[in-house]
Protein backbone atom coordinates (compact mmCIF):
# COMPACT_ATOMS: atom_id res chain seq x y z
CA UNK A 1 0.00 0.00 0.00
CA UNK A 2 1.09 3.38 -0.86
CA UNK A 3 -0.57 6.08 0.90
CA UNK A 4 -0.03 10.23 0.73
CA UNK A 5 0.44 12.39 3.67
CA UNK A 6 -0.25 15.55 3.29
CA UNK A 7 0.79 18.42 5.78
CA UNK A 8 0.48 22.69 6.42
CA UNK A 9 3.00 24.92 4.93
CA UNK A 10 1.35 27.80 7.22
CA UNK A 11 2.37 28.98 10.39
CA UNK A 12 0.67 32.07 11.48
CA UNK A 13 -2.10 31.93 13.89
CA UNK A 14 -4.64 34.49 11.86
CA UNK A 15 -3.05 38.33 13.07
CA UNK A 16 -2.55 37.20 16.77
CA UNK A 17 1.56 36.71 16.67
CA UNK A 18 0.90 33.11 17.62
CA UNK A 19 2.15 30.22 15.45
CA UNK A 20 0.43 27.77 14.51
CA UNK A 21 0.81 24.44 12.04
CA UNK A 22 0.14 21.02 12.22
CA UNK A 23 -0.82 19.10 15.23
CA UNK A 24 1.65 16.17 16.26
CA UNK A 25 -0.74 14.08 17.51
CA UNK A 26 -2.59 13.82 14.50
CA UNK A 27 0.03 13.11 12.48
CA UNK A 28 2.47 11.06 14.68
CA UNK A 29 -0.89 8.34 15.14
CA UNK A 30 -1.75 8.15 11.47
CA UNK A 31 1.80 8.01 10.46
CA UNK A 32 2.50 4.75 12.58
CA UNK A 33 -1.12 3.19 12.06
CA UNK A 34 -0.10 3.11 8.30
CA UNK A 35 4.04 2.26 8.95
CA UNK A 36 2.79 -0.75 11.14
CA UNK A 37 0.76 -1.72 8.59
CA UNK A 38 3.64 -2.62 6.02
CA UNK A 39 2.35 1.13 4.15
CA UNK A 40 4.78 2.86 1.58
CA UNK A 41 4.22 6.32 2.89
CA UNK A 42 4.81 10.32 1.09
CA UNK A 43 4.63 13.10 2.65
CA UNK A 44 4.33 16.37 0.92
CA UNK A 45 3.17 20.20 1.93
CA UNK A 46 2.55 23.27 -0.09
CA UNK A 47 5.77 24.23 0.25
CA UNK A 48 7.93 21.22 0.92
CA UNK A 49 10.73 20.71 2.84
CA UNK A 50 10.08 21.24 7.12
CA UNK A 51 6.00 21.39 7.88
CA UNK A 52 5.76 24.05 10.59
CA UNK A 53 4.16 22.33 13.97
CA UNK A 54 1.95 23.72 16.20
CA UNK A 55 3.49 24.48 19.81
CA UNK A 56 0.76 23.61 21.42
CA UNK A 57 0.40 19.92 20.29
CA UNK A 58 4.31 19.93 21.29
CA UNK A 59 3.29 20.68 25.03
CA UNK A 60 3.74 18.13 27.87
CA UNK A 61 -0.20 17.49 27.97
CA UNK A 62 -0.36 16.80 24.44
CA UNK A 63 2.16 13.83 24.14
CA UNK A 64 0.66 10.25 23.61
CA UNK A 65 2.68 7.39 22.94
CA UNK A 66 2.47 8.09 19.18
CA UNK A 67 4.04 11.52 19.74
CA UNK A 68 7.01 10.09 22.15
CA UNK A 69 7.57 7.64 19.44
CA UNK A 70 7.99 10.35 17.25
CA UNK A 71 10.47 12.02 18.96
CA UNK A 72 12.89 9.12 19.09
CA UNK A 73 12.59 7.71 15.68
CA UNK A 74 14.63 9.73 13.65
CA UNK A 75 13.78 7.80 10.51
CA UNK A 76 9.91 9.51 10.54
CA UNK A 77 12.49 12.89 11.82
CA UNK A 78 14.07 12.79 8.71
CA UNK A 79 11.35 12.28 6.56
CA UNK A 80 8.98 15.20 7.77
CA UNK A 81 11.73 17.46 7.26
CA UNK A 82 11.58 16.78 3.82
CA UNK A 83 8.54 16.76 2.52
CA UNK A 84 7.51 17.17 -1.29
CA UNK A 85 6.42 20.40 -2.62
CA UNK A 86 2.80 19.33 -3.34
CA UNK A 87 3.39 20.75 -6.98
CA UNK A 88 5.39 17.97 -7.85
CA UNK A 89 2.96 14.83 -6.23
CA UNK A 90 0.66 13.14 -8.43
CA UNK A 91 -1.90 11.01 -7.76
CA UNK A 92 -0.68 8.02 -9.77
CA UNK A 93 0.83 5.00 -7.74
CA UNK A 94 -0.96 6.00 -4.38
CA UNK A 95 -4.13 4.45 -2.67
CA UNK A 96 -4.98 6.70 -0.43
CA UNK A 97 -4.57 10.03 0.76
CA UNK A 98 -4.48 10.96 4.31
CA UNK A 99 -4.70 14.99 5.89
CA UNK A 100 -3.45 15.74 9.46
CA UNK A 101 -4.95 18.76 10.84
CA UNK A 102 -3.90 21.45 13.11
CA UNK A 103 -4.97 25.06 12.19
CA UNK A 104 -2.73 25.81 9.11
CA UNK A 105 -4.99 23.80 6.96
CA UNK A 106 -7.59 26.53 7.19
CA UNK A 107 -4.92 28.98 5.61
CA UNK A 108 -3.11 27.28 2.54
CA UNK A 109 -4.44 23.67 2.13
CA UNK A 110 -8.63 24.73 2.01
CA UNK A 111 -7.37 27.04 -0.90
CA UNK A 112 -4.32 25.16 -2.47
CA UNK A 113 -4.94 24.14 -6.05
CA UNK A 114 -2.29 21.18 -6.25
CA UNK A 115 -4.18 19.57 -3.29
CA UNK A 116 -7.70 20.43 -4.63
CA UNK A 117 -6.30 18.47 -7.80
CA UNK A 118 -5.50 15.62 -5.52
CA UNK A 119 -8.00 15.55 -3.94
CA UNK A 120 -10.95 15.04 -6.67
CA UNK A 121 -8.77 12.78 -8.44
CA UNK A 122 -8.30 9.93 -5.34
CA UNK A 123 -11.79 10.68 -5.00
CA UNK A 124 -13.27 10.14 -8.58
CA UNK A 125 -11.08 6.96 -8.97
CA UNK A 126 -12.58 5.54 -5.80
CA UNK A 127 -9.63 5.51 -3.90
CA UNK A 128 -9.59 6.56 -0.07
CA UNK A 129 -10.13 10.40 1.15
CA UNK A 130 -9.14 11.06 4.40
CA UNK A 131 -9.31 13.98 6.92
CA UNK A 132 -8.81 14.54 10.80
CA UNK A 133 -10.18 18.06 12.96
CA UNK A 134 -9.50 20.96 10.82
CA UNK A 135 -7.89 18.81 8.52
CA UNK A 136 -11.55 18.54 6.79
CA UNK A 137 -10.89 22.42 5.29
CA UNK A 138 -9.31 20.57 2.27
CA UNK A 139 -13.02 19.97 1.52
CA UNK A 140 -13.86 23.78 0.98
CA UNK A 141 -13.15 23.78 -2.84
CA UNK A 142 -12.99 20.36 -3.33
CA UNK A 143 -15.96 19.28 -6.37
CA UNK A 144 -17.21 15.84 -7.48
CA UNK A 145 -17.36 14.78 -10.94
CA UNK A 146 -20.96 16.91 -11.51
CA UNK A 147 -19.04 20.16 -10.57
CA UNK A 148 -20.72 20.09 -7.11
CA UNK A 149 -19.07 20.39 -3.40
CA UNK A 150 -17.18 16.81 -2.96
CA UNK A 151 -19.13 16.66 0.41
CA UNK A 152 -22.59 17.47 -0.69
CA UNK A 153 -24.64 14.54 0.68
CA UNK A 154 -22.21 12.81 2.24
CA UNK A 155 -21.81 12.11 5.99
CA UNK A 156 -18.72 14.02 7.32
CA UNK A 157 -17.06 15.94 10.72
CA UNK A 158 -14.45 17.69 11.61
CA UNK A 159 -13.52 19.98 14.56
CA UNK A 160 -17.02 21.41 15.76
CA UNK A 161 -17.84 25.07 16.56
CA UNK A 162 -18.17 24.25 20.27
CA UNK A 163 -14.56 22.65 20.24
CA UNK A 164 -13.41 26.10 18.24
CA UNK A 165 -14.56 28.26 21.38
CA UNK A 166 -13.53 26.34 23.39
CA UNK A 167 -10.03 27.15 21.94
CA UNK A 168 -10.74 30.81 21.91
CA UNK A 169 -10.58 30.36 18.15
CA UNK A 170 -13.49 31.10 16.23
CA UNK A 171 -12.97 34.93 15.76
CA UNK A 172 -9.06 34.05 14.33
CA UNK A 173 -9.75 31.17 12.00
CA UNK A 174 -10.63 32.62 8.50
CA UNK A 175 -13.72 29.80 8.93
CA UNK A 176 -15.30 27.40 11.02
CA UNK A 177 -15.16 23.82 9.69
CA UNK A 178 -18.41 22.46 11.40
CA UNK A 179 -20.12 25.58 9.10
CA UNK A 180 -18.46 25.15 6.05
CA UNK A 181 -19.03 21.22 5.52
CA UNK A 182 -22.57 22.02 6.46
CA UNK A 183 -22.66 24.87 4.08
CA UNK A 184 -21.23 22.66 0.76
CA UNK A 185 -24.17 20.20 1.78
CA UNK A 186 -22.02 17.66 3.87
CA UNK A 187 -24.47 15.82 6.19
CA UNK A 188 -22.40 16.72 9.20
CA UNK A 189 -22.32 14.23 12.37
CA UNK A 190 -20.52 14.97 15.81
CA UNK A 191 -20.10 13.86 19.09
CA UNK A 192 -19.29 15.43 22.47
CA UNK A 193 -16.77 17.82 22.57
CA UNK A 194 -12.80 16.20 22.60
CA UNK A 195 -14.33 12.60 22.37
CA UNK A 196 -13.02 10.36 19.07
CA UNK A 197 -15.68 9.98 16.68
CA UNK A 198 -15.01 8.94 13.10
CA UNK A 199 -17.84 9.22 10.04
CA UNK A 200 -16.89 6.86 6.93
CA UNK A 201 -19.50 7.36 4.00
CA UNK A 202 -18.26 5.50 0.90
CA UNK A 203 -14.58 6.49 0.19
CA UNK A 204 -14.40 9.23 2.76
CA UNK A 205 -13.11 9.02 5.99
CA UNK A 206 -13.20 12.08 8.58
CA UNK A 207 -12.13 12.38 12.13
CA UNK A 208 -13.56 15.45 14.42
CA UNK A 209 -10.82 15.93 16.45
CA UNK A 210 -7.05 15.07 17.64
CA UNK A 211 -8.39 12.18 19.96
CA UNK A 212 -10.30 10.43 16.42
CA UNK A 213 -6.48 10.79 14.56
CA UNK A 214 -5.87 7.09 15.08
CA UNK A 215 -9.20 5.92 14.58
CA UNK A 216 -9.35 7.84 11.15
CA UNK A 217 -6.65 6.00 10.00
CA UNK A 218 -7.60 2.77 11.33
CA UNK A 219 -10.83 3.58 8.91
CA UNK A 220 -8.53 4.59 5.91
CA UNK A 221 -6.74 1.52 5.74
CA UNK A 222 -9.91 -0.69 6.20
CA UNK A 223 -11.15 0.77 3.09
CA UNK A 224 -8.04 -0.57 1.43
Amino acid sequence: MKILMVLTSHDELGDTGKKTGFWLEEFAAPYYIFKDAGSDITLASPEGGQPPLDPSSDADDAQTEDTKRFKSDKAAQAAIANTKPLSAVSADGFDAIFYPGGHGPLWDLAENDDSKALIETFSASGRPVGAVCHAPAIFKHAKNAVGEPLVKGKAVTGFTNSEEEGVGLTNVVPFLVEDMLKENGGIYRKTHDWAPFVVVDSMLVTGQNPASSAEAASKLLDLL
